[in-house]
């Protein structure tokens, strides 16, 4: 089950566990066709086509996730919005609330009763949550989607040499290709978007305010990078001591981070009637109320529907979508937000979408030939075996 946010990187778990596990909570939670058995046949059976169809399945997961950046995206780009906290707080309140709903009306059947050791030990986790994904929606805020886009995929080189160090993971040559041409597209993307500032095509700014925006957004973009490999690798070190099922993480990443996204928006963020009419005004607070609530149900709604597409299809076919995703997301901030699209721009949108391809290429390979790889992982009682050894406890 995908973690709280959409993110296209992952918790390694040891091979097979991930998708068998996903596959089996998604069967006790789909309903069988005996829990039809009072409706007629026919409409059972078409909801059991549907159910196990690969291709809703697949352009469920994708409008999801491509929904949860746009509407994240529209809300972060009002006129002074100043707001985050606040925003990803309401994000986590209807989260928790939708999961607990759920569970009291019998949706969702394997989420853990509450136990505060269990939150003790999760909290420090949470927290490097709400640094991921506070540094995620101020780079979003500043920077366009398509770019956004492409440097996230700059975090997937980090957590990948950090289970290098920490591990003893190993890289192997071809995804070594496709870091290379995430690097590329990157840089590519970073040439087109200052060419586009320089030359004015940021036409609500002059050239000097959108310099000054985008090297904000790349400073946050650069934060974030490194705060979400941190929470992933984090992750994985606690992951394992605590044996949470599917909704347990997500239930104790969105319960646990309330507080602390409303004591930093208190501490940091101006609440004020003034401050609140400027970042909702009027004519447009209704629908900036309404992404609001919508991003916090599209999260949940992604999970359900990475584990309804890992039932139905495979962990291989997943991983090929959520890389092919990365097109329409960046092709959504052409068509949703005007970003400049120049010769640049499109280039490294095609460079970026190609270095996903052969990122999750490389993963299918590595999973089925593990021993075709670089010697990059440590051997004997290295420090990062040890590690690996400290979290199998």
């Amino acid at each position: 089950m995908s973690d709280k946010k959409n993110e296209d990187y992952v918790v390694r778990m040891p091979e097979g566990s991930h998708e068998q596990k996903d596959k089996s909570s998604f069967n006790a939670r789909s309903p069988s066709s005996s829990s039809y058995a009072g409706n007629s046949p026919a409409i059972s059976q078409s909801f059991s086509k549907l159910d196990n169809s690969p291709l809703l399945s697949v352009f469920a997961y994708c409008i999801s996730s491509i929904s949860m950046t746009v509407v994240n995206k529209y809300v972060v780009s009002g006129q002074g919005w100043n707001l985050n906290f606040l925003y990803l707080a309401v994000q986590a309140i209807v989260s928790t609330a939708t999961i607990t709903a759920c569970q009291q009306a019998g949706l969702i059947k394997n989420l853990a009763p509450f136990d505060s050791d269990r939150a003790k030990k999760w909290f420090p986790i949470a927290v490097l949550l709400v640094g991921m994904i506070y540094t995620s929606t101020k780079a979003l805020q500043f920077l366009s989607v398509p770019v956004y886009t492409i440097f996230k995929n700059l975090t997937i080189i980090v957590i990948a040499y950090g289970e290098v160090l920490w591990f003893g993971g190993s890289v192997t040559p071809l995804s070594l290709l496709s870091f290379g041409l995430m690097v590329l597209s990157s840089v590519v993307a970073a040439w087109a978007d200052i060419q586009s500032a320089i030359a004015g095509d940021f036409t609500a700014q002059d050239s000097a305010t959108a310099m000054s925006t985008l090297n904000a957004g790349y400073a946050w973009m650069g934060l974030n990078v490194f705060c979400s490999a941190t929470y992933v690798l984090g992750m994985r070190k606690v992951i394992k001591k605590m044996n949470f099922k599917d909704w347990d993480t997500m239930y104790y990443n969105n319960l646990l981070t309330i507080p602390v996204l409303l004591v930093c928006g208190l501490v940091s963020e101006d609440w004020s009637s003034a401050n609140l009419a400027l970042n909702f005004p009027a004519d447009q607070r209704n629908r900036i109320i309404v992404g609001m609530i919508y991003s916090g149900l599209a999260a949940i709604f992604i999970s359900y529907c990475s584990a309804w597409c890992i039932r139905v299809t495979s962990s291989t076919t997943y991983s090929m979508v959520g890389a092919l995703n990365k097109l329409p997301i960046a092709i959504s901030g052409l068509v949703f937000f005007s970003a400049p699209v120049t010769v640049g721009s499109v280039s490294a949108i095609f460079i970026g979408f190609v270095s996903g391809l052969v990122y999750a290429y490389a993963r299918v390979r590595q999973s089925s030939a593990p021993k075709d790889s670089l010697p990059t992982s440590r051997a004997g009682m290295s420090a990062s075996s040890q590690s690996n050894r400290d979290a199998n406890k």
